[in-house]
């Protein structure tokens, strides 16, 4: 007899793994944001229609001073589209994972339904909801069902195969909630850093320019300190937005987990209260 329940415990596994959600991948959108940046600066920005003939841009155009920027320039608008673009899609991947309605009111609600011992409403609830912490729930209230059909198991040890199912349920969700906010916050730093490196390649031109014998170069000197502070309003600009995107969806993401856990210790209550009450 506990072969057949062996495989069906399989089976209902490999089937969660078949529906796991997966977002888009970093890669791909790093990979696209760093030809649209290179198109955009070399193309757009670099346009010789936005330089006059000593190579400064026509009254102060913003993009040809972009352009002055140097080649860490489109490093740093690569990093910049890759946070936007990220963000984009983390809004719309967590509003998705957080299902239909307000969490706290769906939490607040299977919880009274859990109190009540009913378990077909918070599975109805679960349905409606159609979020992550809906889908962790209905898999633990799928398993409460299996487990008060097993013979020879402790109250206890039918208490810990809910709880581990739960757990199993949220370590398929959580990869999906969590997924790209990693490359963001790795971005914070990457993006500030990489304006400090142009920065510093700004200003060794400027003191090269100075350097010259007799009167300073400039067109040299006024290359070196836009190529500087271009990249430092840009790093400074990519790295902040970063940790403000970063900062908003890890927020959210805390929620979300922490519903979870209030769902989840809902489930292992009204077992244990049902069941002493049986026994």
């Amino acid at each position: 007899m506990s072969q057949p329940k062996a495989k069906k415990v399989s089976a209902k596994k490999t089937e969660q793994k078949k529906d796991y959600k997966k977002g888009i991948s970093a890669m791909i959108v790093i990979v696209v944001c760093a030809i649209v940046a290179h198109l955009f600066f070399y193309l757009f920005c670099g346009a010789d229609a936005r330089f006059d003939d000593k190579g400064h841009p026509i009254d102060g155009n913003i993009f040809g001073t972009l352009y002055q920027g140097g080649f860490v320039i489109p490093i740093v608008i690569t990093l910049l589209l890759t946070v936007l673009a990220l963000g984009v899609e983390r809004f719309f991947a967590l509003n998705k994972a957080s299902g239909r309605g307000s969490i706290t009111k769906f939490v607040a609600e299977s919880k009274a339904k859990l109190k009540a011992g009913d378990i077909d409403g918070a599975e109805q609830l679960c349905n409606k909801q159609k979020g992550s912490v809906a889908n962790i729930l209905r898999a633990g209230l799928v398993r409460y069902r299996d487990v008060e059909q097993m013979a020879g198991l402790s109250n206890d040890e039918k208490a810990t195969i809910i709880e581990k199912e739960i757990e199993d349920a949220t370590a398929l969700e959580l990869p999906y909630l969590e997924q790209n906010l990693n490359v963001i916050a790795t971005i914070s730093s990457l993006g500030t850093l990489f304006g400090l490196l142009g920065t510093v390649l700004g200003m060794i031109r400027s003191f090269g320019a100075m350097a010259n014998e007799g009167a300073p170069d400039s067109i040299a000197l006024s290359l070196g300190i836009s190529e500087a502070l271009m990249n430092t309003a840009m790093g400074i600009a990519t790295g902040a937005l970063a940790i403000i995107v970063y900062n908003f969806f890890a927020a959210k993401v805390q929620d979300i987990t922490n519903a979870v856990g209030e769902v989840g210790f809902a489930v292992g209550q009204t077992y244990a209260t049902k069941h002493e009450k049986q026994a």
